[in-house]
């Protein structure tokens, strides 16, 4: 990422709500990565290319708005992981608050792209976590659409 688009995402991030088209969308779509990705106590950058490769495509082939996602995406896997005051459990609790008031975002939860995120981890333990979060959010979007 060049230099100019680095000093532009500082700037948004600050002001994301007034600058960012649909910023509450891009941002439910990292919270749902970063539940997968922070899950994993090692993360590999494997997982950030996929992100940025998923981003891609739901945003049209977009650079930009794929680089938001995966900045904010990053952004939030780094807070889970620095526990600053944002772990899995708020996220989680956040994506279902989210489909409350916004029950269309259910379309947003892929979960075939999502266990894509699965190839990359190597701990049976976090493996199996991180299934369970997937058949969590399936269960959760189900129920969402439903009503």
């Amino acid at each position: 990422m060049n230099l100019a688009f680095r000093i532009k995402h500082h700037f948004f991030n600050a002001f994301r709500e007034i600058f960012v088209h649909h910023h509450g969308s891009l941002e439910f779509r990292a919270k749902l990565f970063a539940l997968i990705i922070a899950a994993n106590e090692k993360p590999s950058i494997n997982n950030f290319i996929k992100v940025k490769e998923l981003a891609l495509k739901i945003y049209n082939n977009d650079e930009d708005r794929a680089n938001l996602l995966l900045l904010t995406t990053k952004e939030l896997v780094e807070k889970v992981k620095k526990n600053n005051n944002l772990n899995l459990d708020y996220l989680i609790e956040s994506i279902q608050k989210e489909l409350k008031i916004v029950p269309r975002y259910a379309n947003k939860i892929n979960i075939e792209d999502l266990e894509t995120f699965l190839a990359f981890t190597k701990d049976d333990d976090t493996f199996y976590y991180q299934k369970n979060i997937l058949e969590f959010l399936a269960k959760l979007k189900e129920e969402t659409l439903r009503q």
